[in-house]
């Protein structure tokens, strides 16, 4: 769960925060008795891919907590200056090193609880070269019967493999899923 008092010191003056509804407000914030700055709290974004080569997807098995040793879809944290689009293309290089072109926006996944917003782009492999960063252990394709349905990390990746293997079964294309993760 999200600790909503994380903020405990002003980013601009050092001083202690004191949490309480602004004027012209409707929620709590992390005000500064000092300065008078108050300190927003925003979801973060976790952009990825779903790297289809023919009849396979591609998934990277995790090196890092949380849920290490466990299946994920190539994805992570936006960062700053670069768009949803530019961060999917760049996990997908750091945590399989696989070189795809994306097809499309395919989930966007509230993760309300933990404070994210996951968003998952259909992308088309452009070879089958893989050369996993870091942060995963191994990346490989699978067919849809191959997946390790009960070592997938997390459940917006399940959400998302189930998605775009309904659609494709269904053959009428692949509309944009939403959904709220509990």
């Amino acid at each position: 769960m999200i600790d909503p008092r994380r903020i405990k010191h002003c980013r601009h003056c050092g001083r202690p925060v004191d949490y309480r509804i602004p004027a012209d407000d409707n929620r709590e914030r992390a005000v500064c008795d000092g300065c008078g700055t108050i300190h927003y709290e925003n979801p973060l974004n976790v952009v990825g891919t779903l790297p289809v080569w023919g009849e396979q997807v591609l998934l990277c098995k995790r090196a890092i907590e949380p849920r290490y040793g466990l299946w994920t879809l190539p994805a992570g944290f936006m960062e700053l200056g670069e768009t949803v689009a530019d961060g999917a293309l760049r996990e997908t290089v750091e945590e399989a090193g696989a070189k795809v072109e994306l097809e499309g926006l395919l989930t966007l996944l509230n993760v309300v609880r933990v404070g994210q917003v996951h968003l998952f782009y259909r992308a088309r492999m452009l070879d089958t070269t893989l050369d996993p960063g870091p942060e995963s252990l191994d990346a490989r394709l699978f067919h849809e019967h191959e997946i390790p349905w009960d070592e997938i990390a997390f459940r917006t990746v399940r959400e998302t493999l189930r998605h775009y293997f309904d659609c494709r079964r269904s053959g009428n294309g692949y509309p944009l899923h939403l959904a709220d993760i509990g």
